[in-house]
């Protein structure tokens, strides 16, 4: 990621490597047992040993000497403030800087693990009440962040940035208030206090766009051209690097992604006219500086982010506009063939069927094309179901139930659902020598279709209608876009439709 500026001499790299982490405990462990005091129930996890190895008034005691917990200064770890030095502030778990041993005095007891280890927050407590001016406490906590930011650990050096934020916005230490300065060395005084502010508040916007908080990225940049200094590059180049970022995350409306894009050019207009050749050198011959090269790569960067937004804004609109006019279409086909329908829940949004849908093919835009109905074929006397993804319009029953009992279901142990065997309704087998009319349907064989009615009724389907015909005739509904038909073998036929009527009964 392209930055404007270096951090320079502030940041150093430590020679030696960070220790391996070990497990942190919020209180120290007592010394082991011997070994032949060692029992056979298994050991605490470190955390909870720490604890469970000290007595309620030793827990409080520790505590007192945190600043959060801290009633007088004496309940600190060796009782008195240590003299304040940029150096001696510790840094975060893990780090390779140790406190200063001149600035700690040895203790005896069982607690002098917890006197010694590194506690930032008591550091800072001590030395913004007794060492130092506001601007030294804030530039202290701010070259360790940039020693941090050498050693890439962002989290950590956004803290210490956080701290000399907070350390400027204390009150004056007692000395300052009791002997004031002159008004010339006031004013220098609070020159050097806004300029590390700015520095802390545009490092920790560095930290935040590195960690991926965009939006205190701003917040961070925002204050500093607001406040401290309207023509920070830093600020205004971040700003754009996290509104360039917030404007590609897939959860960003289009609307907002626009937003961002149009505001991160508007600051990039800023920055280049800052860092203009013609006012950063009076040589018009020379090259441009590093700054208005980053400028003028990342304004590239987001004019061509602009560019891919409008055309997949101008697709999506695209795609919407479509779907709505299928849609217009679809319900004037329903509509002028007469078929209702209606969906359960009360959003009026049909479950999630992915494109088994009502559908016109092969055009979805002519209201005169085929339609399409997802199937539900139920079998009520088995408790079983399949499912058809498509059936036209103009399909028969017949083929609809030939299509699911083309092969013997495999939970049909007693062969009930196949296929008519016999002659279908209307037609039979004639006298010996030839073919004619009887009133044969094939009794005992075979199954036979029903579907529901409006009003909760059962409507017996012969096989040769075509879908559109039992449809088109108001009495059925289809519901959720889905065509239900109920198949029971013809055996079952009287008592399943009892039992239909019944239920019927019941509900009325």
């Amino acid at each position: 990621m392209a930055r404007i500026e270096e951090l320079g001499d502030e940041a150093t790299v430590s020679d030696t490597a960070p220790p391996p982490p070990t497990a942190e405990t919020p209180f120290p462990l007592r010394p082991k047992p011997t070994e032949q005091d060692v029992s056979t129930t298994p050991s605490l996890p470190p955390a909870m040993d720490s604890v469970r190895s000290h007595t309620a008034d030793e827990i409080v005691q520790m505590m007192k000497k945190t600043p959060l917990f801290m009633t007088d200064l004496a309940d600190s770890a060796d009782g008195r403030p240590a003299p304040f030095s940029p150096h001696t502030l510790q840094s975060p778990p893990h780090s390779s800087h140790n406190i200063n041993p001149k600035n700690h005095e040895t203790q005896t007891d069982e607690y002098s693990v917890l006197d010694q280890e590194e506690n930032l927050e008591l550091e800072a407590f001590k030395a913004l009440q007794y060492e130092g001016t506001r601007a030294e406490i804030a530039l202290g906590f701010k070259e360790r962040g940039n020693e941090m930011v050498a050693e890439k650990r962002w989290v950590d050096a956004k803290e210490f940035y956080t701290k000399g934020i907070a350390a400027l916005k204390a009150p004056l230490p007692a000395a300052q208030v009791e002997s004031p300065a002159s008004e010339e060395e006031q004013r220098k005084e609070r020159e050097k206090e806004r300029k590390v502010e700015e520095a802390c508040y545009v490092n920790r916007a560095l930290c935040n766009l590195e960690i991926q908080n965009y939006r205190s990225t701003l917040h961070d940049t925002q204050h500093t051209l607001h406040h401290l200094n309207p023509h920070s590059q830093k600020s205004l180049y971040r700003a754009s690097l996290a509104l360039l970022a917030l404007s590609s995350l897939p959860t960003t409306p289009p609307t907002n992604s626009t937003t961002h894009l149009t505001h991160a050019l508007d600051l990039i207009a800023r920055g280049l006219a800052l860092t203009s050749p013609s006012l950063t050198s009076t040589n018009i011959s020379s090259p441009p500086s590093p700054q208005y090269t980053a400028f003028t790569h990342l304004r590239q960067r987001i004019l061509a982010a602009q560019s891919s937004l409008t055309t997949l804004t101008a697709k999506r609109e695209s795609e919407e506009e479509r779907k709505r006019r299928e849609k217009m279409v679809l319900n004037a086909a329903l509509h002028a063939r007469g078929i209702v329908v209606r969906f359960s829940s009360s959003t009026a949004n049909p479950p999630d069927l992915e494109d088994a849908v009502i559908s016109l093919r092969p055009d979805a835009g002519n209201p005169t094309s085929e339609l399409w109905f997802p199937v539900l074929v139920l079998y009520p006397c088995a408790g079983r179901s399949d499912f058809l993804k498509g059936v036209s319009e103009r399909s028969c029953w017949g083929d609809v139930v030939e299509t699911v009992l083309a092969e013997p279901l495999e939970w049909d142990s007693g062969a009930e659902y196949t296929t008519l065997s016999g002659p279908r309704d209307g037609e039979g087998k004639g006298g010996k020598g030839g073919k004619g009319k009887g009133k044969g349907k094939g009794k005992g064989k075979g199954v036979q279709c029903f579907v529901t009615t409006k009003d909760g009724g059962v409507m017996k389907v012969g096989m040769r209608l075509r879908l559109l015909d039992v449809l088109a005739g108001g009495k059925v509904e289809v519901v959720d876009q889905i065509v239900r038909v109920f198949v029971v073998p013809i055996p079952r036929v009287e008592g399943w439709v009892a039992e239909m009527k019944a239920r019927k009964g019941q509900k009325s």
